[in-house]
This record gives structure tokens, sequence and C-alpha cells, in this order.
């Protein structure tokens, strides 16, 4: 703990001549020619950002949310970037708490949202925590505006927004960048992919959302460096998934995950899927899906995508555990096992998520029963609408027949006199045969005559 207060001390009474350079210019840029208007912002964000200022601080929306304003998108979150420090901050807001321990921020409840606060950063230097790869490992270092900006990883998102005045700071021409479609890293792309991998596949990501062209000088070294994201924590790489996923251009971000060489390390059965014609048409299919739920505001589930990701995998270990002594059923509950786990070392699917792409597996064998009580009570099932819109991908794809889709709309959207009436007869369900009252009276006397008979002597 002292070393760690005098390493701080240090860094803040530091010679303003021995600290990094970083360059101060900065643009402003008027809403005229920003085009963002204020009450796009969402209302938490300027609570927070007039709060802060009204102590003192400076306060500014940063980062993605300023970007994709001016780009023409809706952001979903609203980040807020400060002088004030997490403790500073933490004291203004009763509803908040500072939580992260490499990249610590304060989380900040207004109403229904949450707000991420961080504090302005210094620029790295020669003291910066690093690991043998040079990823930093501690990045809680407070410093001015302008390093907060240069530390910052593509131009885009080097912008700040202040609801006050409506204008946007500019340090390195990201309002140009946007509107000229090109995607520029801070500083040396390698040093900057060496202090954290994620970058490249936050490079591919803003690329395919925004369309945008990576700059050579960033684009070069991705495919070369991809071996980086090997260390970087499995949750850290879910989470970045999950961005990628549901960034509204989920295919486009694949396609460019693999012209990039990046996807290995993230879904590594992707490459067997995608040389299947049924696969690569299946996940196609889910991903347009996704993306048309996002574009719509309809709601999405990371259970959902990942079990059609990986369904292909667990179809075909399906498939080899049939073949032997075991049982369908529990055959498929052991490839469910089987794909997940391989997936754990890379991906830290949660386990709610991956309760959820059980359920929805485990439940397509049930579709194929359309008699008597086993339909209705499939119906009745709290992820039926989950398991049915998958059932829906498999039919489209061609891995099953449209006719049994089709039969399960009409069935879940009719009455119950006209359910009743679309259920098949149960043609393996056998009919118990009913002993006469003489038979069973007859097995009756067997016994107890039995019973009554001397016992045989022992050999």
């Amino acid at each position: 703990m002292i070393r760690k207060l005098l390493h701080r001390a240090a860094k803040v009474f530091r010679p303003a001549s021995a600290r990094p350079s970083s360059s101060n210019t900065v643009a402003t840029i008027p809403q005229s020619r920003h085009g963002i208007r204020r009450e796009l912002i969402s209302p938490g964000a300027i609570r927070t950002c007039e709060a802060l200022q009204r102590a003192g601080h400076k306060a500014y929306v940063v980062g993605g949310a300023v970007r994709d304003l001016i780009a023409g998108l809706h952001p979903k979150d609203f980040d807020i970037a400060t002088d004030a420090t997490p403790e500073e901050v933490r004291a203004l807001f009763r509803r908040s708490r500072i939580i992260g321990r490499r990249f610590q921020i304060v989380h900040v409840m207004q109403g229904g949202e949450t707000l991420e606060v961080s504090t302005f950063r210094a620029a790295h230097d020669t003291d910066t925590q690093k690991d043998e790869h040079g990823r930093v490992l501690r990045d809680n270092v407070w410093g001015s505006q302008a390093e907060d900006a240069a530390r910052r990883d593509f131009t885009v998102n080097a912008l700040y927004y202040d609801p006050s005045n409506e204008t946007v700071l500019d340090y390195h021409h990201g309002v140009a960048d946007i509107q000229q479609k090109t995607l520029r890293m801070i500083g040396e792309p390698r040093t900057r992919y060496r202090e954290d991998p994620v970058r490249m596949l936050r490079a591919v990501r803003l690329a395919a959302k925004l369309g945008l062209e990576i700059e050579p000088a960033a684009r070069t070294p991705i495919r070369e460096m991809a071996s980086l994201l090997e260390n970087i924590p499995a949750a850290r790489i879910f989470d970045e998934m999950l961005k990628l996923l549901f960034s509204g251009q989920a295919i486009k971000c694949l396609e460019r995950l693999r012209a990039e060489g990046l996807h290995h390390g993230l879904l590594p059965l992707l490459d067997v899927i995608l040389e299947q014609p049924d696969g690569a048409r299946f996940i196609t299919l889910a991903l347009a899906n996704t993306d048309q739920r996002i574009h719509a505001g309809k709601p999405t589930s990371p259970g959902f995508l990942f079990a059609t990701l990986l369904w292909k995998e667990v179809l075909t270990a399906w498939e080899r555990d049939k073949t032997g002594d075991a049982l369908p059923i529990p055959a498929l509950y052991d490839a469910m096992d089987k794909v997940l786990e391989q997936q754990a070392d890379t991906l830290a699917i949660t386990r709610r998520i991956t309760g959820d792409i059980k359920e929805i597996w485990a439940l397509q064998p049930r579709f194929e029963k359309r008699t008597g009580k086993s339909a209705l009570r499939l119906l009745e099932q709290p992820r039926f609408r989950a398991a049915y819109d998958f059932l829906l991908l498999r039919a489209q794809s061609g891995e099953i027949p449209m006719e049994l889709a089709d039969w399960w709309t009409t069935f879940q959207d009719v009455d119950t006199e006209q359910r009743l009436a679309m259920l098949l007869p149960d043609t393996h369900k056998k009919k118990k045969r009913r002993r006469s009252s003489r038979s069973r009276g007859s097995k009756a006397d067997e016994t107890k005559l039995a019973q009554a008979a001397p016992a045989e002597p022992d050999q």
C-alpha cells in the first residue's frame, strides 16, 4: 500500500517538463458543425454533467456517444469524463459506487440510468505497470484533459461534448475523420495494440458499425499481433464479443474478423461452421435476424445468439453420440455440455446466459411431439418463444422441414378448440390390454396355490 501511494505521489508531483508531452491544441466545434442536438443526450447524462460543473469541475459526455451522434446513430450508453477524482465523484452523488481495479470508474445512478464517470487519465510512460507483452495492468493515474484525449485509442473516440454550451472539444481531428469515413489510431498503432490488444477487436467493430476504412498504418499490424488476444481475460473478450455481435452490423463484423485473422481466438468453431453450406446459412440468418431486431428497436438476447452460433457443433456432437448406445435426449445434454466447455476457456459466458442457451437447445426435440399434452405443455414453457424463433431459423436454413415450423406457427395462434383439433394421433402409444375378471381370478388362484404348497427341499 505504501509503495502504491509513493508511486502515485511521484506521478502527481513530477515536474511538467518530465511528463510525456501531449498536444494541447484543441478545436472547439460549434453545434452548427457537429450537428448534435441537446435533446438527444440522455437526461441522466445532462444532470450528471451539470452537478459536476456546479461543484467546480469540468465534465463532458465523451467517446462513443459523441461519435455515434455525429455519425447519425443513437447511442446505447452515455459516458462522462471529468477532472474530479473517483472519490470526489462518489461524494457528489448519493447513488453511486466506485468500481474497477485496472481502470477505476464510478457508476452514477440517475433514475433508471447508470452512467459511467471516469477521471481524466494521464498518458502512459515508462513507469506505467505493464506485463511482459506490453499490456497495461493499471491505469489510475490522473492527468489533464489533453492527456486524457491522447491516451484514448482512436481519434473518433477522443471527442468531448459539453451540454452547457453544446460544443465539442476535438483534440485529434476526430470529427473530420468521422465525416471522411476514416478510422485512425492516436499514437503508434503497434504500441497502442500492445497496451490493450482488445483495441484490435474494437477497430473491426467500429469500422463495420460506422462504415469506416481502417487507416493502413492501424490495419497492417492487426494480423501479425492477433495472438496477443490470448493474454486477455476471457471476461473482457466476452464483453467485446457482445458489443460486436449486437452492434447492428454483426455480419459485417464477423466478415471483418475473418478478413483480419482475429476470429481464431474468439470463436474457434466459426471456421468449421462457415465451411459447411448449411452451417453458414444458419448463422447468416441468425445474425441478420439480430441486426434487424436491433435496427427496429426490438429486444435481443445474448443467449439466443450464442445458441445459434454454437448449434451446428452441438448437432455434430449429438449425432456422433447417438450412433452409440446413448439414448437421444441424454446424448443431447452431453453434447451441449461438451460444446459449452470447449468455449469456456475463451468466452466467459455467464451462468445466466449459459442457462438460456441450454433451455433453447433442450426444447428443440420437443417440437417434434405434436400429440396430446406434450404440445400443449410446450406452449407453457418460459422459453417457448425463444425456442420457437430458433426453430424457425432451423427451418429457414433447411435443417428441418418448413412444415413443422408452419404447424407451430399456426398452433400457438389459434384457440384451445382449434389446437385440440390440430393435435396429431399418438401412433406410438400402446393400448393397455385389460384382462378379464376370469383371467384375473385364475391368476389369483394360482398365486394362492403356490403359497400353500410345501417348499422344495434343498438339493
